[in-house]
């Protein structure tokens, strides 16, 4: 895999986005979406920008540790890191951000590690991501009761996925069935090789401590979302952070649940709808209040992970993708 094959791809991604969400800004009332965005306090802006470098930030320290538990750091500065976890941040329009096991090719590029040793990494990342967000979005429950059922839906199959991942003795007897089917003798130690590092990422102790790190992380863009309703001139309350904190998390989650690129269009929905409904906001200023967060996240997000992709093209352009050496995984036995 290719630097340059992939620019095509992912500036079609981005387009495809930036036209989502100009449709969705058409669809409401323009001059009320135009009323929304005189409205704002443009003052603002440095703080949620602010919020949203602390979350990635926070991210990056999540990133950085599950790559040294797995002992897949040789080679690679704090700087590399850094900088192949902020160029990953460009497959944030992917569906349900698989997309960002693009970094595990990167990483490839540094050090040679294999794909399928560091890909579980990404998969560690989602899933304390959408722990971290369930937990944010707890607190307000009581808002919107008929999220409900979502919410433990979803709680429960991710404790589910631990749990089974956990499991050695069903995951190896999986496995074995795998290698018994047509080709499996072939897909076996890949698969092998994955369960191997997504079991020590999800270890409950490892889980606890990344997922403490993600509600941190994840809780500044709630933050965000707060300083975008104030900007709107909401005043601030307890209750109007509360409502901030909920109505990202929630909307969030159902973007990635939908598995559409990035969420586009159904978090967008969610977002604006659950404005109008619990803030008590107007359609064109929830449009407006839900198109500059997701401007000031995701958006921004992927112009930083161009920048980083840009200077890492530069920076490996003359190494192969695989090096001398590969990186092997700490034994967590």
């Amino acid at each position: 895999m290719s630097l340059s094959s992939l620019r095509g791809k992912i500036l079609a991604s981005v387009l495809l986005g930036l036209v989502v969400i100009v449709a969705m800004s058409l669809l409401a009332d323009v001059r009320q979406v135009g009323a929304g965005f005189e409205r704002f306090a443009w003052g603002a802006v440095p703080a949620i920008l602010g919020c949203t470098v602390l979350n990635y930030a926070l991210r990056w320290a999540k990133w950085d540790y599950y790559l040294r538990r797995l002992n897949l750091g040789g080679g690679v500065s704090r700087a590399d890191s850094a900088l192949i976890f902020t160029a990953g941040l460009i497959m944030s329009v992917t569906p349900g951000k698989v997309g960002e096991v693009f970094k595990s090719f990167l990483l490839r590029r540094v050090n040679g590690t294999p794909a399928t040793v560091s890909a579980p990494i990404v998969l560690a990342e989602r899933v304390t991501d959408g722990l971290a967000m369930l937990l944010l979005m707890a607190g307000g429950l009581s808002l919107y009761p008929p999220v409900r059922p979502l919410f433990w839906a979803l709680l429960g199959a991710t404790l589910l996925g631990v749990i089974v991942a956990q499991s050695r003795p069903l995951c190896e007897r999986i496995l074995a069935w795998v290698a018994r089917l047509p080709l499996g003798a072939k897909l076996a130690p890949r698969l092998l090789a994955l369960y191997a590092s997504t079991a020590q990422l999800l270890h409950w102790r490892i889980l606890l401590v990344s997922t403490l790190l993600s509600i941190v992380s994840w809780g500044f863009e709630c933050v965000a979302m707060y300083f975008v309703l104030t900007g709107m001139g909401i005043a601030g309350t307890p209750l109007l952070l509360l409502q901030a904190t909920f109505i990202f998390a929630a909307s969030t989650l159902l973007g990635l649940v939908s598995f559409l690129p990035g969420g586009l269009g159904a978090s967008e929905a969610s977002s604006a709808g659950l404005l109008v409904l619990l803030v008590g906001m107007d359609a064109g200023a929830a449009s407006a209040a839900t198109l500059i967060i997701r401007f000031c996240t995701l958006w921004f997000g992927v112009l930083l992970g161009m920048a980083a992709l840009a200077w890492f093209g530069r920076r490996y352009k003359e190494r192969p993708l695989s090096g001398e050496h590969e990186v092997r995984p700490y034994n967590a036995r």
